[in-house]
């Protein structure tokens, strides 16, 4: 059998994605997915995305992690699957989507796809750590100079506690440059290693950072360093600082292989 795939990437995060509108893939073989993400005997890819048919959006986002089992929301994948849609045929310049968390709009514009993200309800600080849900699970660490840090070291000691989540978290080391620019590297669970870039670890960090520094402008937007290149957050927080909507946006870059 042979399958046609696109690899792109988001800031780095790099995804084989696969168009299974007619349900050609077999998703139930988490060892094929495994070995497909390998850099060494596969593809390679930090994850890998099938775009499935639904029934009231125009599609269905699944993702897998690198270890082959399915993942959680990730924002990098969600903006290249909004491109891969687009040149695909299946969207326009506008999509709604269905993810692991639910509903999801994006838009595309010249080469930046903004992804609208779900409210986030707690910022939880625990244990020097600021925990919190952007589709996925994440504890928030802040460092002096991000790059002494060793992100696989410690990003191990903390993404297996299960004090913080039953599944674990993924893990974002934020050094503040000032209220409006940090530079964040994370280690995600399922890839079990630092990434170039991770979309909902970009989010979590500037919400983290918004708490942190105890800023009182509640509509706020955070340019993000990250190994992979600059992304941008914006958001709106509630009065009481609990509930945040945000939206990525990124400069889109990427490249294709089809096999």
């Amino acid at each position: 059998m042979k399958i046609k795939f696109s690899k792109y990437h988001g800031t780095g995060n790099d995804f084989i994605l696969i168009d299974n509108i007619k349900e050609i893939f077999p998703n139930t073989n988490n060892e094929l997915i495994k070995n497909l993400c390998d850099r060494r005997i596969g593809i390679g890819g930090d994850g890998l995305i099938l775009l499935n048919e639904h029934y009231n959006m125009d599609f269905e986002m699944l993702y897998f992690n690198s270890d082959g089992y399915e993942g959680s929301m990730c924002g990098n994948g969600g903006r290249c699957a909004a491109m891969f849609a687009n040149e695909t045929g299946i969207i326009s310049k506008n999509t709604i989507f269905k993810a692991f968390d639910g509903r999801h709009e994006a838009t595309i514009e010249n080469e930046l796809v903004n992804l609208s993200m779900n409210p986030v309800t707690s910022v939880e600080y625990k244990a020097g750590l600021y925990i919190l849900d952007t589709g996925s699970p994440h504890a928030v660490v802040f460092a002096q100079n991000n790059e002494d840090v060793n992100v696989i070291e410690e990003g191990k000691k903390i993404r297996h506690n299960k004090d913080l989540s039953k599944d674990g978290v993924n893990v974002d080391f934020v050094e503040i440059v000032d209220d409006q620019n940090i530079n964040v590297r994370t280690y995600e669970r399922g890839v079990e290693n630092e990434t170039l870039s991770c979309g909902t670890g970009v989010i979590a960090s500037a919400l983290a950072t918004f708490k942190m520094l105890e800023l009182e402008n509640y509509s706020h937007m955070m340019k993000v360093q990250t190994k992979g290149g600059e992304l941008s957050v914006s958001f709106t927080m509630s009065v009481d600082l609990a509930i945040a909507s945000g939206k990525i946006r990124f400069p889109e870059r990427y490249f294709d292989l089809l096999g």
